[in-house]
């Protein structure tokens, strides 16, 4: 069939699947929407589209694509997430998707592709951790997950994959150390790991002793003998040289050197800890955390004890200032340790953050804000205790297939309550109000029964009057107030807005920066919005990983979706107040106008601005 049988004008329009064994239109700027009717080309062996301007969807009818064996679209303008159906297509060789503007996780179903060669996701917004089912694939030869947003461990399952040849995870989030298991993977020749988090030492491999320096650079702390990193024997060998002119001068000192030292340093420690230590507890139980006071030695070393001294295997979290871990302690009781990150001169990071948590959170007592046990300042290990958060942050449980399905409407709905509700606390129930400034989906924290609990207070601020609240720029980009870009001055509704974006994000399980964007210019006015998404339906919006909200649930979720698009107005000014927000949430939710599946996001835009 020639190129003028699909293409009619700028869209791109089949007119006959029948028969059809490859469709290859790249590089013809063919605009519309991938259509689900391909589906029925059962026989379609190979589709390329790539380098073009569609949009849309990837459809889940193209699994019913049982001869597929390349599948490329890289290179168009892709949303959504990708199909778990994807799973289907058995035969599937090559998969390239790169430079799109898909999002959600990587569905875990991918590693029922066995026969996949080439796996390209590079470019995009997909979030979460990479998924461990990748080491199913065992025939893959090429693997590019670079640029985008991945966080977590690289699932050791990849060592499995020793048929590849090229590996680039560059530009993303990932954490910990590379898998010893990488050793295995003998045919590797180019990789590229750049941008991370990483740390430790590399792998023994060819691929990566004569990889450039440039595939290592910006991460956390690797080490390897690769030109441009530290040697990983470096301080081992001090170590060892340390203990071995210790062992030989010990018998010549004798029992009366011994006792020196021991006095010395029993009398350093007391000093120090009478120095350097500072404790708060919470005495409100019997069955808190009452070890704070004047025990802090057996506290610093409980908590030594609890985390292992700090193991990476009770590693629950890494944020910008610190790493959380679990730790249970004698009495059972699970707390959450966050060890603030210390610098080279052995001071901490960021005093001036570790400080302000602890002054923020010392009095404060709410059900839907993280409690502070207390908090031990030494110089070799500086850490902040909190009460343990079961289920992580709703940004994880969000990415997350499996988390997001159990997180149904009614649990999301009371998760927005619960943020409101603390920030209403916050603006209007503290004295001097207390500003957060980075309210986003990394930090709300939910409990074992889906309660919301706002988190990381390191950069909140009191708002105190007769000032005008500068402020040095902080938060999480893409949750900032737009004011914020050309001023400094902080109030209450820059959290107004970060509410707004969270909300946004837990009705579409996705961050919702693409809709902010195109539906928040010039102060949210009708002439502001694209005639896209104005008439844009709601149900095609919300997360489409759970069933269609009903009766009084799909009331709250159109109610809260009008408190949202409110309070992501351009002018502050016109945005509700987090108090006006709270109590909203706590009306009785007014009856549709309309059928849920006719609501367009037009039908929720603010008709009138609020004030407060």
């Amino acid at each position: 069939m020639s190129k003028d049988q699909y293409i009619t004008g700028p869209g791109f329009r089949p007119i006959s699947f029948h028969n059809l064994t490859s469709l290859k239109l790249s590089n013809n700027n063919i605009t519309g929407e991938i259509p689900s009717e391909l589906g029925k080309a059962t026989r379609l062996q190979v589709i390329d589209l790539s380098s073009n301007l569609l949009k849309g969807t990837i459809p889940k009818e193209l699994a019913q694509l049982k001869a597929l064996f390349n599948l490329i679209l890289h290179n168009n303008h892709l949303f959504g997430v990708l199909p778990v159906e994807i799973q289907m297509l058995s035969q599937l060789r090559a998969l390239n998707l790169a430079s799109n503007n898909l999002g959600g996780s990587i569905p875990k179903q991918l590693g029922e592709c066995s026969n996949l060669l080439q796996l390209n996701l590079s470019h995009n917004k997909f979030i979460g951790s990479i998924p461990s089912e990748i080491g199913f694939l065992h025939f893959l030869g090429n693997l590019d997950l670079s640029g985008n947003l991945l966080a977590g461990e690289i699932p050791s399952q990849i060592g499995q994959l020793n048929q590849l040849e090229t590996m680039n995870l560059s530009h993303n989030k990932l954490s910990g150390l590379i898998p010893t298991a990488f050793v295995d993977l003998v045919s590797l020749t180019d990789i590229d790991i750049s941008y991370n988090e990483l740390e430790g030492p590399i792998p023994k491999i060819k691929a990566f002793i004569e990889a450039p320096y440039e595939a290592f650079i910006n991460n956390s702390g690797l080490c390897g003998n690769v030109s441009g990193l530290k040697p990983c024997t470096l301080l081992t060998s001090r170590r060892k040289s340390n203990k071995i002119v210790i062992l030989i001068l010990f018998p010549l000192l004798g029992s009366l050197l011994l006792l020196l030292i021991m006095v010395g340093c029993l009398y350093f420690h007391r000093r120090t800890s009478r120095e350097r230590v500072s404790c708060l507890g919470e005495r409100q139980s019997p069955h808190s955390f009452v070890v704070w006071g004047h025990e802090e030695e057996i506290l610093h070393e409980t908590v030594i004890q609890a985390t292992n001294n700090f193991n990476f295997n009770n590693c629950i979290g890494k944020g910008g200032y610190g790493i959380v871990y679990r730790a249970m302690l004698p009495t059972g009781q699970v707390v959450a340790v966050k060890k603030l990150h210390p610098s080279r001169e052995g001071e901490l990071v960021d005093l001036k953050t570790f400080r302000n948590e602890i002054h923020m959170l010392i009095d404060i007592r709410h059900r839907n804000i993280v409690k502070l046990y207390g908090f031990c300042s030494l110089i070799e290990h500086s850490f902040l205790v909190y009460e343990f958060i079961e289920r992580g942050n709703l940004k994880m449980n969000l990415s997350s297939e499996e988390q997001a399905m159990d997180l149904d409407w009614n649990r999301r709905l009371n998760v927005v309550k619960g943020v409101a509700n603390a920030l209403s606390y916050l603006h209007h129930d503290c004295s001097p109000p207390i500003i957060h400034r980075d309210i986003s989906s990394s930090n709300v924290l939910l409990d074992s029964e889906y309660e919301a609990h706002v988190s990381d207070f390191g950069t909140a601020r009191l708002l105190m009057p007769d000032s005008t609240n500068w402020t040095s720029f902080a938060g999480t980009f893409g949750y900032i107030a737009p004011e914020l870009a050309y001023t400094m001055r902080v109030n209450e509704k820059c959290d107004v807005y970060s509410f707004g974006v969270v909300t946004m994000e837990v009705i579409m399980g996705m961050h919702p920066g693409d809709l902010i964007s195109s539906l928040s210019a010039s102060a949210f006015s009708s002439s502001s919005f694209s005639q896209i998404n104005q008439h844009s339906l709601l149900k095609d919006v919300i997360d489409q990983r759970i069933p269609l909200p009903e009766n009084r649930v799909a009331e709250g979720v159109v109610s809260i979706i009008k408190i949202a698009f409110a309070c992501l107005l351009a002018n502050p000014q016109s945005r509700p107040t987090m108090r006006q927000v709270a109590s909203q949430l706590i009306a009785r939710w007014p009856p549709l106008p309309k059928s849920f599946s006719e609501i367009t996001l037009e039908d929720l835009m603010p008709q009138t601005t609020v004030t407060g």
